[in-house]
């Protein structure tokens, strides 16, 4: 059975739609730059929306209802990956989001005003639940069918991608709207400061002098269809998902295993399940946080699969930070746009591979003369690794 994607929408720190971010891509222009909106007791580098809260509502024409920025930015990538899709009796439809910190931005201000002794507002944390984005996102479509939530950490959006498909496989559904939102949060990014693996500079993905992860925020959303549903509705699929895997090595509870094991085996039976072999992949979406221990750990994995034979590859989080639980959703839109485009994008601010393994990303923007298999990683704390591979029909 061949599982279509006909629909994609995407907001993050380069564009608050595809054709924006596409742009940005092809441009080598990041969106990674100081704070704005989110009010910090510091100088901080991010991926932020350029966007306030009130400009997205308004964007959307919400009206009454509490909105957390996660549902905000998940609503404008749902509703443009949506598009023109109707509900339909005989389409059995469901929608899978993922987060990995829910509404916390209005648990932060709900937390300060306690601290402060002020009058608590009860509706900052009633949005904090992960699945209050999801609800809000299928009241605003209509979809009232199969509702559902994911969140494991990093890789949240890429395993909603990958339960869709298993539930269109499975005849369970005819279409799922799929896809993740995280926004930025006092929480994450001093809680990757804790770890001491936040980059106070750009980072520097597969660099030898890494020091971190910028974090990002945003949302993207992927139609997924079955034949029945696609010979209904008329739309015109981008490709096809061909495969997926997910394999947790449980190594720690944040760092990698130096072997690459859980990354090695994503990818590995995710090939498997695409029928392809290695060298068919034309381009890899790396996870590529610019951490020391993930870039070291991803590189060993490619090493591992493709030995000598790198195909090109690259971390687009040099361009949006680190999204988070929408991070694989995202990167699943720029995987599918490198697809229909021929194009690879670069992996902005590299400069010397890492001694290990002296892997050298793809560093300039590049077209090409088929892009025909793309593997997206996406690797979560805990060694939760998923990976995604598109292929053209």
């Amino acid at each position: 059975m061949k599982i279509y994607i006909t629909g994609l929408g995407v907001i993050s720190a380069i564009g608050t739609n595809v054709e924006e971010n596409y742009q940005s891509l092809q441009e080598e222009k990041t969106g990674i730059e100081k704070i704005k909106f989110l009010s910090f007791d510091s100088v901080v580098l991010a991926g932020e929306v350029k966007l306030s809260n009130d400009a997205l509502i308004e964007k959307m024409s919400l009206k009454n209802g509490f909105y957390s920025r996660t549902s905000l930015l998940g609503i404008v990538a749902a509703k443009e990956s949506w598009g023109k899709n109707s509900l339909n009796q005989s389409i059995r439809t469901g929608i899978i989001s993922a987060t990995s910190v829910g509404g916390m931005d209005k648990s932060e201000k709900y937390y300060r005003q306690v601290l402060q002794k002020e009058t608590t507002d009860i509706s900052f944390i009633l949005t904090h639940d992960s699945g209050n984005t999801t609800e809000k996102i299928a009241k605003e479509l209509g979809i009232n069918g199969y509702i559902n939530t994911l969140s494991t950490a990093c890789s949240s959006s890429a395993n909603a991608i990958m339960l869709a498909a298993r539930l269109i496989e499975q005849n369970k559904l005819d279409r799922v709207l799929v896809g993740g939102a995280d926004a930025l949060t006092q929480f994450t990014i001093k809680g990757f400061h804790s770890l001491m693996i936040y980059d106070n500079e750009w980072c520097r993905p597969f660099d030898e002098n890494r020091k971190g992860l910028n974090v990002g925020e945003g949302a993207a959303f992927l139609v997924l269809e079955n034949e029945k549903s696609i010979e209904k509705t008329g739309n015109k699929p981008y490709c096809i998902i061909s495969g997926w895997h997910n394999a947790a090595d449980a190594f720690h509870q944040t760092a990698s295993s130096p072997d690459g094991k859980g990354a090695t085996l994503a990818m590995q039976d995710a090939m498997k399940k695409a029928k392809i072999n290695p060298n068919e992949i034309s381009y890899i979406n790396a996870h590529g946080t610019g951490t020391k221990n993930n870039d070291l750990s991803e590189s060993v994995a490619i090493k591992n699969i493709f030995k000598q034979n790198i195909p090109p590859f690259s971390s687009t989080k040099s361009f949006t930070g680190h999204t988070l639980a929408a991070a694989g959703a995202i990167e699943a839109v720029f995987s599918i746009l490198a697809m229909n485009n021929n194009i690879l994008f670069p992996n902005l601010n590299f400069s010397q591979s890492i001694s290990e393994t002296e892997l050298l990303p793809q560093t300039k923007l590049q077209q090409v003369e088929n892009v025909k298999n793309v593997l997206s990683n996406s690797f979560g704390f805990g060694g939760n690794n998923t990976s995604l591979i598109f292929s053209k029909i």
